[in-house]
């Protein structure tokens, strides 16, 4: 090739927001964003926030119109599924034929983990599978929800908005928040029996039958229940099966140093990727559209520039009942959090999280201000520099 190519595989938030950064930050030659839908790039969080809630329509969630999309000048395959890569060639191999590439930066997120004894339930993705799931809500009087993480508690409340009896089942005993862990599985538990969400947390599904009244699940204390609707979300698995045979390091996702580099001229941002944490020296793999976008930032000025960045700091939201939760930094499950904040009726809370020398790594805003959480935010130390990798 007589100019530089730069190949983006996975035309999400994080896909798309990589190649604006880099048209953006001067980068005037050839940009391929590969996206296996047949969609446009749309933003996922508001799929389980307001388009099974009923508030957006599902051409709301497109990040960017047509004419926008045009104007960056990308060359934008979508239906184009990448399904190997030929890392000594830099080739990646598509259901629409080869790409050569210079440079590579792969986004290709989770798919849902299906359940053994589940596996035609409703799980939340991608656009259609919001549409789907959203029509099946507006007609379901009692729905089960397989899983206790974000997602589950999102798709939780979306039900108990559109009128239905809600189980939220987990078999850890805890509710679960990102990389916040279980920190805040008290608050979330009593946040959803407050709106009428029945749990159980700390049970298996051993059995599922199809009956004229729906799907009879039953658990390992003996007892059947039936269900109008039945959706699982029991996490994510890297979508990295086309990289099999690629060489790179996908035992949880891609792995990547601090800068997001997984070998010589690829890199990997959003959630297939598992960062090295500047904090830690480990790999860390974190779910979240903020973080995503961080990395795509990052690496689309390196690549513009030549000089990396700094580390991007984990920062997330969500939105269950009505309440608004919003976390940034780092958390320890050994170290309990800290209330900084609190209103008279605990409705507003600023909670943070410290290391072992007591500096603050992390801050949560629980219905917090934006002037609250962003006080919060400026307490957060960034990470050790000693720990930070040379790449």
């Amino acid at each position: 090739m007589s100019t530089p190519r730069v190949v983006i595989v996975g035309a999400s938030i994080a896909g798309l927001t990589a190649a604006e950064t880099l048209r953006q930050e001067g980068f005037a030659s050839e940009i391929v964003l590969v996206g296996d839908e047949p969609h446009s790039p749309y933003n996922r969080p508001p799929l389980s926030k307001q388009v099974l809630h009923g508030l957006w329509e599902p051409e709301q969630a497109m990040i960017r119109t047509a004419d926008e999309l045009a104007d960056l000048d990308i060359d934008l395959r979508t239906g184009c599924a990448a399904t190997a890569l030929d890392v000594s060639a830099r080739i990646v191999h598509t259901t629409q034929g080869p790409i050569e590439f210079d440079e590579l930066i792969i986004a290709t997120g989770t798919a849902p983990r299906q359940h053994p004894l589940l596996p035609d339930a409703h799980t939340l993705r991608t656009l259609d599978d919001a549409i789907r799931l959203r029509e099946s809500l507006t007609r379901s009087t009692r729905v089960a929800v397989i899983g206790s993480g974000i997602l589950g508690s999102e798709i939780a409340g979306a039900a108990r908005k559109h009128g239905a009896e809600v189980l939220l089942v987990g078999r850890s005993g805890a509710l679960s928040f990102g990389s916040v862990g279980t920190l805040l599985s008290d608050r979330l538990a009593e946040l959803h029996r407050d709106n009428g969400v029945e749990l159980m947390l700390d049970a298996e599904v051993t059995g599922s039958t199809t009956t004229d009244a729906g799907t009879a699940l039953t658990f390992d204390d003996g007892t059947t229940r039936t269900f109008d609707l039945v959706v699982t979300m029991i996490g994510g698995t890297p979508r990295t099966q086309w990289l099999t045979t690629s060489g790179l390091d996908i035992a949880d996702g891609i792995a990547c140093d601090a800068a997001g580099v997984a070998a010589p001229g690829i890199s990997a941002i959003g959630d297939v990727a598992s960062w090295q944490d500047p904090s830690t020296g480990q790999n860390v793999r974190a779910e979240h559209q903020s973080y995503a976008i961080e990395q795509a930032l990052s690496v689309a000025t390196r690549l513009a520039h030549g000089t990396a960045s700094p580390a991007p700091v984990p920062l997330f939201w969500s939105e269950i009942h009505g309440t608004r939760i919003n976390a940034y930094g780092w958390f320890n499950q050994h170290h309990p959090l800290t209330e900084a904040h609190a209103d008279a009726d605990a409705r507003s809370t600023v909670l943070l999280s410290h290391d072992r020398s007591g500096a603050v790594r992390g801050a949560i805003g629980w219905n917090a201000s934006p002037r609250e959480f962003r006080a919060a935010r400026a307490s957060v130390m960034p990470p050790t520099p000693e720990l930070i990798p040379h790449t």
